[in-house]
């Protein structure tokens, strides 16, 4: 496919599913026997792979056998709520539809497993802004963004030149530049300006409304990192 294409995150990119995500971490480590302390800043936890936000807060109590357990426990907490704790971020429906009027095709591509993101997605009524869901198949494989994007790429047939990627952590724009793709970050997520700007975006979004904007210049500009 030579058009341009762009490959959107979910958490923190097109829903605000930082909440609900947290709860339920904290929701299985209180059953796991190690709660977590009310004040700890649990934000980092939205975006990377489940088994890499457990394996961090289970290691310190040398629990990390229990991972299985305690991404079962997640998983339970988080699916009571999946729907309701991921609420579109305003401007999405409308910043989607310019990248379609503009003649992009567009992907979500989220270390979240298939068969969690894509309810959430239908759930909006988003599915057929997408050409389709890409995520991981398990709580490892696939998980990682550079090995996504590259199965993405390989598979839709994609140009990394003329493809971005749209997230809010630093786990997409390194996921983007290990396969030649641009990233624009966003602000409205859970990374913020000094995450992305380390992780070395290629451009910023303070807004939905501006990515369309942001994602053009990256694709007529040359070539990828």
């Amino acid at each position: 496919m030579t058009g341009r294409a762009a490959l959107f995150d979910l958490d923190g990119t097109l829903v605000r599913s930082g909440p609900g995500i947290m709860a339920a971490v904290r929701g299985a480590m209180a059953r796991l026997g190690h709660p977590i302390d009310p004040g700890e800043d649990l934000s980092w936890a939205v975006g990377p792979p489940l088994a890499d936000v457990f394996l961090r807060l289970l290691t310190p109590f040398a629990a990390a056998a229990r991972l299985e357990e305690a991404m079962a426990l997640y998983r339970r907490a988080h699916r009571r709520n999946l729907i309701a704790g991921t609420p579109l971020y305003p401007g999405i429906t409308e910043a989607l539809a310019a990248f379609a009027a503009a003649g992009w095709t567009l992907f979500v591509a989220t270390s979240k497993p298939v068969a969690v993101a894509r309810p959430i997605v239908a759930a909006h009524g988003l599915l057929a802004a997408f050409r389709t869901v890409h995520g991981a198949i398990d709580d490892t494989t696939m998980a990682h963004k550079p090995e996504l994007l590259a199965h993405i790429l390989r598979t839709e047939g994609l140009a990394a030149r003329r493809t971005v990627m749209i997230g809010d952590r630093s786990f997409d724009v390194a996921g983007a530049h290990a396969n030649g793709v641009r990233a624009v970050g966003v602000l409205w997520g859970y990374g913020g300006a000094a995450e992305l700007e380390q992780a070395g975006a290629d451009a910023i979004a303070g807004n939905p409304a501006e990515l369309l904007e942001r994602a053009s210049a990256l694709v007529q500009s040359g070539s990828a990192p």
